[in-house]
């Protein structure tokens, strides 16, 4: 447990803008310079009267190194408010919540503001070592004639077939499985079928069209806000939402990760999507000298590892000790944000903690947890109906769990992620 509750003064994001395979309208630090201006314009001090500025960040691209520099900068942060930027691939904007609180309570900070940021659909195409030592000899080439020689040998498949970077970078190094089938694994593990992962997927898009259509979700709402391009579009409302989905519908996708006998689809999964989103950290002493009003508090995290090839259990090893920590049943939690990779994975968490084997074995328990309440679960939706951009998602389940419990006047909340490379992070969250 922390030493002392950390306040959350006030969040905001972005849409989430699902990619249309081509590169998005904003580059990632505009993402996160946009919601934060809008974040730092309501509130009653200055951005240079920061004490640090975190942003989480998986992908960032090659011309914004050290992206929480870049965003603290054009935010209006000037140059003495320190930034940084942090990565926990999926939990990268949990991570930097994480670090600002934990400098806040070593004293070295009272003020922060944390958060994540990916553009997905900016991944970049890569070329492989033929191709990249071809571009080598080329660049050392002295004459005309050695150059016209490289070129009677280039590799023409290396240069017509690059490297697609998202795929790359969704693959586990350590067991060479992509994200999807990870997910497989754990849906095999625990009988989770076809059917069950769509009924799933429905669900979260009918939450989130819920929120959307009651304005908890549309800009103005006080959770994200809008954005404007450079063309003058404006964009209001998470797009990756699909307000014609159905179990039928889902069912006519074919597998993608295992295309022969798995059941992971497109439509079960999440998206790949451009999104940022922001947290104000800060003490209880500053709340109460100024007078504040926050959205709530943390009072507990948890780090955790376990298989890379079943990484989507991570929740459940990061919750579970937050749990036993602060004498908590499964449904003692008001609300819960687990956020959905995949609909196998989310399932198979539930399945995890009703599974008396698993939970001896795995967690070091006595007995199973149990059936968490579904109606406490995701409550407006989750990530695939709007979307999981990677660095950016950690830190939008912190924030709409400490929306939805001010919104519905309930006491506490846990947020809780999957992590590429096994691992799990879970934060206990309650009102103010």
């Amino acid at each position: 447990m922390l030493a002392r509750p950390i306040y959350v003064l006030d969040g905001a994001r972005t849409p989430f803008l699902k990619s249309k395979n081509r590169p998005g309208p904003f580059a990632a630090s505009d993402l996160a310079t946009q919601a934060g201006r809008a974040l730092l314009s309501r509130q009653p001090f200055a951005p240079d009267e920061l004490d640090e500025v975190i942003l989480g960040c998986a992908a960032p691209s090659v011309d914004e190194v050290n992206i929480g520099r870049v965003a603290a900068l054009r935010m209006g942060c000037g140059q003495k408010v320190p930034a940084w930027t942090v990565m926990r691939n999926c939990a990268s904007g949990m991570q930097a919540i994480d670090s600002g609180v934990n400098n806040i309570l070593a004293g070295r900070a009272s003020l922060v503001l944390a958060g994540g940021v990916d553009a997905l659909s900016r991944a970049p195409l890569l070329y492989g070592d033929k191709m990249v030592l071809w571009f080598s000899d080329m660049a050392a080439a002295r004459s005309t004639g050695q150059r016209l020689a490289l070129f009677s040998r280039i590799p023409v498949a290396s240069l017509l077939k690059p490297v697609i970077g998202i795929m790359k970078g969704l693959t586990d190094p350590m067991v060479g499985l992509l994200m999807g089938q990870t997910a497989e694994n754990v849906a095999h593990r625990f009988g989770i079928t076809r059917a069950q992962m769509d009924e799933f997927s429905v669900r979260s898009h009918e939450r989130v069209i819920r929120a959307q259509d009651q304005g908890t979700l549309a800009a103005g709402g006080g959770e994200v806000e809008a954005l404007y391009d450079a063309k003058g579009n404006v964009y209001t409302l998470d797009d990756g939402v699909r307000r014609d989905a159905s179990v039928q519908n889902l069912a006519k996708l074919r597998p993608f990760f295992d295309r022969k006998y798995g059941n992971v689809t497109p439509g079960n999964s999440s998206q790949i999507t451009d999104g940022a989103a922001w947290l104000i950290l800060t003490t209880e002493e500053v709340v109460r000298k100024n007078n504040l009003e926050p959205l709530g508090r943390i009072v507990d995290s948890e780090w955790a590892g376990l298989d890379p090839a079943h990484m989507g259990l991570g929740p459940v090893h990061a919750a579970t000790p937050i749990l036993k920590r602060n004498k908590l049943a499964l449904n003692d939690v008001d609300y819960w944000e687990i956020n959905e990779a995949f609909a196998a994975q989310v399932l198979g968490c539930l399945a995890a903690w009703k599974d008396e084997k698993y939970c001896r074995e795995e967690l070091g328990l006595d007995k199973a947890l149990g059936a968490l309440d579904e109606n406490r679960l995701n409550v407006d939706g989750g990530a695939i109906a709007l979307g999981h951009p990677v660095g950016a998602s950690g830190a939008r389940i912190v924030l709409h769990l400490l929306k939805a419990l001010k919104r519905n006047k309930a006491r506490r909340g846990i947020a809780s992620i999957c992590i590429g490379g096994g691992l799990g992070g879970a934060m206990l969250l309650e009102a103010a």
